[in-house]
């Protein structure tokens, strides 16, 4: 058995998820031009200075036109993945709580016109399971970048709101809130239907690099007709330096994520740590007597469960 065919693979397109994935593709569409406002951008509510508006804007472009990139440079690379999942009590203390660690992969493949992402697992410590207990399984939070993905740049409104320093770096910190009826790249899976999540929240962007440091999201509003009262997710992101040769990497480093429904209250922490580079390419070959003809690209698609006793 291959490396690959012992990985645990699931698959999910660029209408990306936040607690899980749905089937489906989003086109990409031309960059925007540079000297164009981004679409979606207001000024209103946002500080009367004129040159902050514009470096807002410029630092903005400079993001959405690295997605891609980042997409591309996680398919270079592995890490370790360590997952806490918690059940919180009414006083905000845990309750219970397994911990578990991975070696996770996230490809990105748009060949077809379409970014198709797979998220790739292997178990290295599975936590003690105790099945009286059920605990939420999250994937896919370290790729909520896609709401500055340009395939979904009209399904926000972005509202530059202050300049802040971090680490000796100069941040923009710019608010995002949902077009109603807008496509969203976060959906929910609740007995077998996807329900699309209106999502609102902040980015900070490096002003000279253009990567983005922290993105934190919440449910505009509760959707408590579905049980569901909040979510909200908190993700950073750092540098990862590689030699020979030398590279630097914008990695996620953490994700946390908190669900609440009117009866449970739910908090998963997803650390990343130990990035190792590599470039591959997975290829069915069919042999036709001595020779080999025709290669085609390996998916694996699987689906990922909401809430269960299994693990992420």
């Amino acid at each position: 058995m291959t490396h690959a065919s012992a990985r645990r693979i699931a698959a999910f397109a660029s209408r990306m998820l936040l607690v899980t994935s749905l089937a489906c593709y989003a086109p990409l569409h031309a960059q925007t031009a540079h000297n164009d406002r981004p679409v979606g951008v207001s000024t209103e509510a946002t500080p009367a200075d004129p040159a902050f508006i514009a470096r807002a804007h410029e630092t903005l472009l400079h993001a959405r036109a690295l997605i891609d990139k980042f997409f591309e440079q996680t398919s270079n690379v592995v890490c370790n993945e360590d997952v806490a999942q918690t059940l919180v009590g009414k006083n905000g203390k845990p309750m219970y709580r397994e911990e578990s660690v991975f070696e996770y992969q996230l490809l990105a493949n748009n060949r077809s016109g379409s970014l198709r992402l797979i998220e790739s697992r292997e178990a290295r410590k599975t936590a003690y399971r105790d099945a009286a207990r059920t605990l939420l399984i999250t994937n896919g939070f370290a790729s909520m970048l896609l709401v500055l993905h340009q395939s979904y740049e009209a399904s926000y409104v972005f509202t530059p709101v202050i300049e802040e320093s971090a680490d000796g770096r100069s941040l923009v910190k710019i608010h995002f809130q949902p077009v109603p009826g807008a496509a969203s790249p976060a959906a929910i899976q609740l007995r077998n239907r996807n329900y699309p999540l209106p999502l609102t929240g902040d980015v900070w962007i490096d002003t000279e690099s253009g990567f983005v440091v922290k993105l934190i999201s919440s449910l505009e509003s509760g959707m408590d007709d579905l049980g569901l009262h909040s979510i909200r997710s908190e993700i950073h992101y750092g540098v990862v330096q590689f030699h020979n040769p030398d590279e630097s990497y914008w990695m996620p480093a953490s994700a946390v994520i908190d669900v609440e429904t009117p009866k449970q209250h739910w908090r998963n922490v997803h650390r990343f740590s130990a990035y190792r580079r590599f470039r591959a390419t997975i290829q069915v070959e069919t042999p036709v007597g001595n020779d080999l003809v025709g290669t085609s690209p390996l998916e694996v698609p699987l689906e990922i469960p909401l809430v269960t006793g299994a693990k992420p």
